[in-house]
């Protein structure tokens, strides 16, 4: 059989806002995947910016929601995935969880039409799109949550800050008002775009380098 050359008028996986959500998805997952390979043995009770969490809750949550990712995309609804996903599902390898756990959700992110459908959220139906950028808003920004509880390289890639900035300028109101990210701190005037995005998610980040 032939294979079939996607028409770029009718094929949802041509679209530009889809090839780009996927591969901020993909960049920011990477990302984090590298600092978690880097924490110490001696690291996983360290604190984070996250002051409820240590390393190793941290990416616990983290992984979590590349569990989730995968029956919310194909569906599944928040009753129907109940408690399967609750405690900890890092276990004796927290390295090799999170590999196998981004792997999975980078499958269903990458599924074809996975960005037009619509997913059952806990506040709502969304297209697929935006669940993305929610999860790669998570992962960019835990991604220095991470770094910095550990002591590597925070710097966030430029390109990625810009992007998840676009996307929640509109919407940080709304989440500071439902308690999903913390307070604004005050930010000096000459802040670059790293920190003015922590900012945002209640973060006092360092300037990039």
């Amino acid at each position: 059989m032939t294979d079939q050359i996607p028409d770029p008028i009718t094929d949802p996986n041509t679209d530009p806002n889809t090839r780009q959500t996927r591969d901020l998805y993909r960049r920011a997952s990477d990302a984090f995947g590298a600092h978690v390979h880097a924490v110490g043995p001696d690291q996983w009770a360290s604190p984070t910016p996250c002051t409820e969490w240590d390393v190793r809750a941290l990416v616990n949550h983290v992984v979590g929601e590349n569990r989730w990712a995968v029956p919310l995309f194909g569906g599944g609804t928040i009753a129907e995935v109940g408690d399967r996903f609750d405690g900890d599902l890092l276990g004796a390898g927290p390295v090799q969880a999170w590999d196998e756990s981004a792997a999975e959700a980078l499958s269903v992110v990458d599924e074809m039409g996975a960005m037009e459908r619509s997913v059952h959220l806990s506040f709502g139906d969304f297209p697929g799109r935006e669940y993305a950028m929610q999860l790669f808003a998570d992962l960019l920004v835990h991604g220095w949550d991470l770094a910095t509880a550990t002591g590597q390289d925070g710097t966030l890639d430029p390109e990625l800050v810009a992007a998840c900035a676009g996307w929640f300028a509109d919407l940080a109101p709304a989440y500071r008002e439902a308690g999903a990210v913390g307070p604004r701190p005050p930010v000096p005037g000459d802040a670059d775009a790293q920190t003015l995005l922590l900012a945002e998610f209640g973060r006092a980040g360092a300037s990039a380098t």
